[in-house]
């Protein structure tokens, strides 16, 4: 390849990886929300929430406890969730890593919900009761609420909130599996499809590489057919009239 193609080759190279930069920023940003998100609902359903005093008149006044995965049960099963969109968002791309944005933005409003609730009216004694399972002679004394818990699910639902914006605007070019998995068959194609199709549109870092490797010189203009449209070339005969074709 020429020193002057080499130097165009580099220049594309770098307009490449800027773009490429900021989606790796938004994928690990995403990543690192999700996983925070999902360590906030799992150790605020580890935590005591309410703690429920109750009397049957008989003995003296037990108190339960109750933990976030037995007040607010879904905690539990949104932090799992919140782990499998990690996985789901490095292997969907284009509209379906909206939809996956769309899902965690739910899963962050259905965690929020009995947090919001808590700190807002706190606890009833009807349903402190029925989740203490008290015996059916036993009454409800006193209801305390922990609103410890509830703020740390309102920071983690904040959390995963922001990263279902952030798939939701990730670009389709920086969702997917990358190219680095594709096998060396799948890797030829991409390339001879970058050498002669550079000109249309972007490509990608990978495919300009596997193009150089391939002997490609993606900066240079591919022949194109003569107006004839049967990309054959014409020789004049010897007398300056029409000769043969070629």
């Amino acid at each position: 390849m020429s020193d002057a193609g080499r130097r165009e080759v580099s220049d594309v190279l770098g307009t490449v990886e800027e773009p490429a930069h900021a989606r790796r920023r938004q994928s690990v940003l995403a990543v690192l929300l999700l996983g925070f998100a999902a360590v906030c609902l799992w150790g605020a359903s580890r935590m005591t929430w309410v703690e429920v005093t109750s009397s049957d008149g008989l003995g003296q006044e037990r108190t339960t406890v109750l933990v976030g995965s037995t007040w607010a049960a879904a905690l539990t099963p949104l932090a799992l969730t919140l782990i499998a969109a990690i996985a789901a968002s490095f292997a969907v791309k284009g509209w379906l890593l909206r939809v996956l944005g769309v899902l965690v933005g739910v899963v962050a409003v259905g965690a929020a919900l009995p947090a919001v609730e808590v700190v807002a009216s706190g606890a009833s004694d009807d349903a402190a009761g029925r989740l203490a399972e008290l015996p059916g002679r036993a009454e409800v004394e006193a209801v305390s609420v922990h609103v410890g818990p509830a703020v740390l699910v309102l920071v983690g639902a904040l959390a995963a909130f922001v990263a279902a914006v952030e798939l939701a605007r990730r670009p389709r070019a920086g969702a997917g599996l990358s190219s680095k998995y594709e096998s060396p068959g799948a890797r030829r194609v991409a390339a001879k499809k970058a050498g002669a199709d550079f000109a249309d549109g972007p490509v990608s870092q990978r495919m300009l590489w596997d193009a150089l490797d391939a002997g490609d010189d993606p900066t240079m203009d591919r022949p194109k057919a003569d107006a004839n449209g049967d990309g054959v070339d014409q020789v004049d005969g010897l007398d300056g009239g029409p000769g043969t074709r070629m």
